[in-house]
């Protein structure tokens, strides 16, 4: 299976989905022109890896800012992860967020209470 590889941008996030390790990341700002174009081929890609998941897939959450179109492409997301540990696969979220960033830390814990996947809060000093 193709992993997915972007660089990030000032409008994207650098995409790093890896079938071989389950270790998928999303790390920057998300504001592209149009979210639900940027983030299919990233649900694609979960739905196809739902085939042959690894036992354990680790998502790592790494962004500084997203807007409301985002947002709901990132449940999305998760949804298509959540289909995955229904079908027995282990799926944990890490959920970074900046030290004094409320808004990201609330997005994070707003995901959590929506999405049937175990959530780690992580503190860091700088994304």
């Amino acid at each position: 299976m193709e992993n997915i590889l972007r660089e990030g941008s000032a409008k994207t996030p650098a995409v790093n989905f890896d079938s071989a390790s389950g270790v998928l990341e999303l790390k920057g700002r998300s504001i592209p022109e149009n979210s639900v174009e940027f983030y299919k081929p990233l649900n694609d890609w979960i739905e196809n890896y739902g085939a042959n998941p690894k036992d354990k897939t680790i998502v790592d959450i790494k962004l500084e800012y997203f807007n409301t179109s985002s947002s709901k492409c990132i449940l999305d997301l998760f949804k298509k992860l959540e289909s995955l540990k229904t079908k027995g696969a282990e799926v944990l979220v890490n959920w970074y967020y900046e030290e004094d960033d409320e808004d990201m830390e609330e997005a994070g814990e707003d995901y959590q209470a929506i999405i049937k996947l175990p959530f780690n809060m992580i503190e860091v000093e700088e994304i």
